[in-house]
């Protein structure tokens, strides 16, 4: 698989599959671009080229002690569209994945993005402020930190649970799946698990959304603990101009897992017209 060297030096862990019209899948925290293992299959057998890749300080890129900001994250995903020659190329972000999307089109511009997909994401503002009431409060955010310094790996099992809303969906995953995500999650360099909280709940998104001058489609589930759809996925869909809002009725935040043939369908649907 390829390594893509960031602007900064650090080696980015790039896995690029199939042939066709090229998507990007940029994953969500604390996991790693497998992730998306139910949706690269569906989309390298319906004909796609499949790219995807671990964020810095994730799964096998580069653990860095620093730069675990969105200005980089956007950056690093400009330099794998140009490394792989890319262009006319969907992105697909799920939770903090969308932000990836979001400043990456307002500092890189749309020219060689056909269009994007912002799945149970993080775009546009996720801190509940005074001009955010719906948004989470800080203390949630403070207090994940603290336990994740406390015991990570406790923390991360607790976590995949809501994430996958074991107890409130008809099919919960499966034990497996469970382990699975801890595998993933655990290889994050601790520092990047930190300071990706502060990133994608705290930053400020609402000015990036006009630089959604592509089809967008927004895809979040009604029943998300985790990032929840009203300062989110609603809040997005109602400021981009032209973008469709799918809602996933009683679904959690990793629908990818919990609804995957209906989140593969939908996909597939947008990306073809």
């Amino acid at each position: 698989m390829p390594t893509v060297n960031a602007r900064d030096g650090a080696p980015l862990h790039v896995k690029d599959m199939g042939t066709g019209p090229a998507v990007i899948l940029i994953h969500g925290w604390p996991l790693t671009g497998d992730m998306w293992e139910y949706q690269t299959l569906a989309l390298i057998e319906a004909g796609y080229r499949v790219i995807t890749y671990d964020r810095r300080g994730f799964g096998h890129s580069a653990h860095p002690a620093r730069g675990y900001d969105y200005d980089n994250f956007a950056d690093d995903l400009a330099d794998i569209i140009n490394d792989l020659a890319l262009s006319d190329v969907s992105l697909v972000g799920f939770s903090m994945g969308g932000g990836e999307i979001a400043r990456y089109l307002s500092r890189h511009g749309a020219s060689k993005v056909k269009r994007a997909a912002l799945v149970s994401s993080v775009v546009p503002f996720l801190l509940k402020r005074d001009d955010n009431p719906d948004g989470v409060p800080l203390n949630v955010f403070d207090d994940m930190k603290a336990e994740i310094r406390k015991d990570r790996f406790g923390f991360l099992q607790t976590f995949a649970k809501t994430f996958y809303g074991v107890g409130l969906v008809s099919k919960p995953v499966s034990s497996a799946l469970l382990d699975w995500t801890f595998i993933l999650a655990i290889m994050a360099s601790p520092k990047a698990t930190l300071d990706c909280i502060t990133a994608f709940g705290e930053t400020d998104f609402r000015p990036d959304l006009k630089s959604f001058t592509i089809p967008t489609l927004v895809i979040h589930g009604t029943a998300d603990k985790t990032v929840p759809i009203d300062p989110t996925g609603r809040a997005a869909a109602a400021g981009i101009t032209g973008a469709t809002l799918i809602e996933y009725d009683g679904e959690p935040h990793g629908l990818f897992a919990t609804a995957p043939e209906r989140l593969n369908a939908d996909l597939l649907e947008f990306l073809a017209r």
